[in-house]
């Protein structure tokens, strides 16, 4: 498996930042050129870059492009307009910190490109070395759930998170069939991590979020794996909504449930899951699909976009620097004082 899939949902190329749109996917592939702030807050506001290390490196590359300006307060307004688009995702913030953080070491023209450039090939790394590790805790012949989008379109890694380590444990001959929850309401289960399983010949099949318990209780999951937005200090975990109804039925059902994330996911300034903010989302997304409504005029609706996973059922979580097990406050401790994959640019 290369580090890169055939499709890239960030990409620089010749001092172009460009996108994939994931709002058209899988009808259509496109990518957007995405030449100002406003764009680039616009395509993460909207999802058309999604994942939270994705809108991390999106996010990243629009402050260098503002920050090749040379305009100091101007870059400080766009990073706060970035750190804003989407408040759960706690990658986009340590993204903008980080190339802020370069422009004051060094405020020579390029250094926040450089600091841009840096923090793409670092994630490149750390979905190799996550699809290792994880791919290492999948039983030969499993079928495995997974929930939302986790692949090359969620970090422009090239290999994803949840997902890439279950491409891996294929192509490792571990993976019988992947079972893949649609994701209401914005279907990327549906949309997009079917699309990207197509992409890399792997056999799934989608089912209802609402018909994972049965599956569970028939015998027919063998471990979920999904991805996280934001991981508190004790090892609590936000991700798309749905998740920790899916925890609490592995857990019933005795199922291991392993979390896959960079440790640029890691928030060691929020103490547990309530202190995780929650985005709320335009509750049109669930009242309307395609322009069509779906319930009665007038309905009032409520889309949190995600939700938190207490560290008590968690079984793992899987990051660059290893798999880390209970009890998480140490052993995510433990892993963010490891040295960082390249160093601090």
């Amino acid at each position: 498996m290369t580090d890169r899939a055939p499709y890239e949902a960030v990409s620089w190329d010749g001092g172009v930042l460009r996108l994939l749109d994931q709002t058209l996917l899988p009808g259509r592939l496109e990518y957007r050129e995405i030449p100002t702030l406003e764009a680039a807050v616009e395509a993460i506001t909207t999802m058309r870059v999604r994942g939270a290390p994705a809108i991390g490196i999106a996010a990243a590359y629009a402050l260098a492009i503002v920050a090749g300006d040379g305009d100091p307060e101007a870059t400080q307004r766009a990073a706060v307009a970035l750190a804003e688009a989407r408040p759960t995702a706690v990658n986009l913030r340590w993204a903008v910190d980080r190339v802020l953080r370069r422009i004051e070491d060094d405020p020579a023209p390029g250094a926040a490109l450089e600091a841009a450039l840096r923090i793409h090939e670092e994630q490149r790394v750390a979905d190799r070395r996550m699809a290792e590790f994880g791919a290492s805790l999948v039983d030969r012949g499993s079928t495995l759930l997974t929930h939302c989008n986790t692949g090359p379109l969620a970090t422009a890694g090239g290999r994803g998170t949840a997902l890439g380590v279950v491409i891996e444990a294929y192509r490792r001959g571990r993976v019988a069939n992947v079972l893949v929850g649609e994701t209401r309401p914005r279907l990327q289960g549906a949309r997009l991590t079917t699309w990207e399983l197509r992409q890399h010949g792997v056999p799934h099949s989608l089912i209802a979020d609402s018909a994972a318990a049965g599956l569970m209780a028939q015998g027919r999951v063998d471990a979920v794996f999904t991805g996280a937005d934001r991981i508190a200090a004790n090892g609590d975990s936000a991700n798309k909504v749905g998740t920790y109804a899916l925890a609490v039925l592995a857990a019933h059902h005795d199922i291991p449930f392993h979390i896959v994330a960079p440790v640029s996911s890691v928030d060691l300034a929020t103490p547990d899951g309530a202190a995780i903010p929650i985005e709320q989302r335009d509750p049109a997304e669930l009242l309307t699909i395609d322009g069509h409504a779906l319930a009665t005029e007038g309905t009032e609706a409520l889309n949190p976009a995600f939700d938190v996973t207490p560290g008590s059922l968690i079984t793992s979580i899987v990051t660059e620097r290893g798999v880390l097990r209970p009890p998480f406050a140490a052993s995510i401790a433990q892993a963010l004082a490891a040295p960082a994959l390249a160093g601090r640019c």
